[in-house]
């Protein structure tokens, strides 16, 4: 398992926001990325002719997608040492009684049973290889703990996502396999732009909230990552210094 110099990640929502920072400051540090989301033109931007990039067009909710390009990022490098599990989704804020069941199910395809199969797949190959183990990270929120106002959907989602951590962290253990979660407060993202501008409170103004720099979330994950075989971080949280989190309700 990868410690404290460099190894193989596979990281997934690659293409941008949080994923394309992280690939590119693991490209930096000298890993070996495999890189995955859906839009080829986007990996291919960020892998940009990087030697050690491999890019790999993928839909998270499709098993077959997955199980395909877990062996090509192990055809090209060998073995997996980290998963950063990082794909996700978020919709437009509503009640629940607003929410359809199509858009339910999409939220939970993605958030959850895509972040499954990825990190069934890395458990399995992490399982199988010589030397055994490796490291799952799975991008949590600050929303596992705590919800925003009309976000009944994501929130369960990332509550489950806590389950699947610990429970990974506990099956890992014969095998050298370490799971943590990181649960991130407002990094500065196309998808988190509107965070900027206002959004709604739990007291039910509408207020804008500080954001941070989202190489900063970069920078935790790589830190996570980096730990000998023989540490774990099992849950980290990062977040913008006065973002409201700590102060709901």
């Amino acid at each position: 398992m990868a410690g404290s110099g460099t190894g193989v990640i596979v990281i997934t929502g690659a293409s941008a926001g949080i994923g394309r920072a992280t690939a590119e400051r693991f490209l930096a540090e000298g890993w070996s990325v495999a890189l995955l989301a859906r839009g080829a033109e986007k990996l291919a931007a960020v892998a940009n002719d990087h030697a050690d990039a491999l890019a790999l067009p993928c839909d998270v909710t499709d098993a077959a997608q997955v199980d395909a390009a877990f062996a090509a990022a192990v055809a090209r490098f060998g073995r997996i040492d980290v998963l950063f599990n990082n794909a996700g989704m978020m919709l437009p804020g509503q009640l629940i009684d607003e929410l359809s069941v199509a858009d339910w199910r999409a939220m939970v395809d993605v958030n959850l049973t895509g972040m499954f199969l990825c990190a069934r797949a890395a458990f399995r190959q992490m399982r199988a290889q010589k030397s055994q183990g490796g490291r799952i990270i799975n991008n949590g929120s600050v929303s596992a703990h705590a919800p925003r106002p009309g976000s009944v959907a994501y929130t369960s989602t990332k509550h489950a996502i806590t389950g699947l951590t610990k429970t990974l962290a506990l099956d890992g253990r014969p095998f050298g396999i370490a799971c943590g979660q990181i649960d991130i407060g407002n990094a500065r993202t196309e998808l988190a732009a509107r965070i900027a501008q206002g959004v709604p409170q739990a007291d039910g103004s509408i207020r804008p909230e500080p954001m941070m720099d989202v190489a900063e979330v970069a920078g935790a994950v790589l830190h996570m990552a980096s730990q000998p075989p023989g540490t774990n971080i099992p849950f980290l949280s990062i977040m913008a210094t006065n973002m409201p989190w700590l102060g709901r309700g």
